[in-house]
């Protein structure tokens, strides 16, 4: 579907897809306190932006992590889904603390592959289309990480 959709229309699509996840996070404001969000948020920016320059400089490979790290992010989503059944304010902390890990390793699996794919392409709409769906990527890792260090460390209202 990447291949067949223009560098437009992908940006487009980036656009309303960051508006809506914006819509359904403003909910946020409505549970925590707005300090809370302000300080579990920096705390996100500057765990995204270290583990981001890592995984642009490491000399190591890091391709090996990513199915690793999708079948931990499956594992994550059924563990979420049993505890709603569940309820256990241990399982939601164990499930936020491992989200946190496993977001963190995608940050740098995936701007490692963005480096790599940016100096293998040649034609200028497959390097911008590459750069969208890679900032794809990065977006969801920035916004699973604050929303599971907002469960670990945001304050309740």
């Amino acid at each position: 579907m990447a291949d067949s959709i223009s560098c437009s229309t992908a940006r487009t699509m980036l656009y309303c897809f960051a508006a809506l996840m914006g819509l359904s996070l403003s909910s946020i404001f409505m549970i925590f306190k707005l300090g809370s969000i302000a300080n579990v948020f920096f705390i996100s920016a500057a765990t995204f932006g270290a583990t981001a320059l890592y995984g642009y400089t490491t000399k190591r490979d890091l391709s090996s992590m990513g199915s690793f790290l999708m079948m931990g992010a499956i594992g994550l989503m059924i563990a979420g889904i049993v505890n709603l059944f569940l309820q256990s304010s241990i399982m939601a902390f164990a499930i936020s603390v491992i989200g946190v890990l496993i977001f963190v390793g995608f940050t740098a699996y995936d701007m490692q592959d963005i480096k790599s794919k940016y100096y293998e392409l040649n034609d200028d709409e497959e390097i911008r289309k590459a750069g969208i769906f890679g900032a794809l990527n990065l977006y969801l890792d920035f916004v699973n990480i604050f929303v599971n260090l907002l469960q670990l460390l945001g304050e309740k209202k």
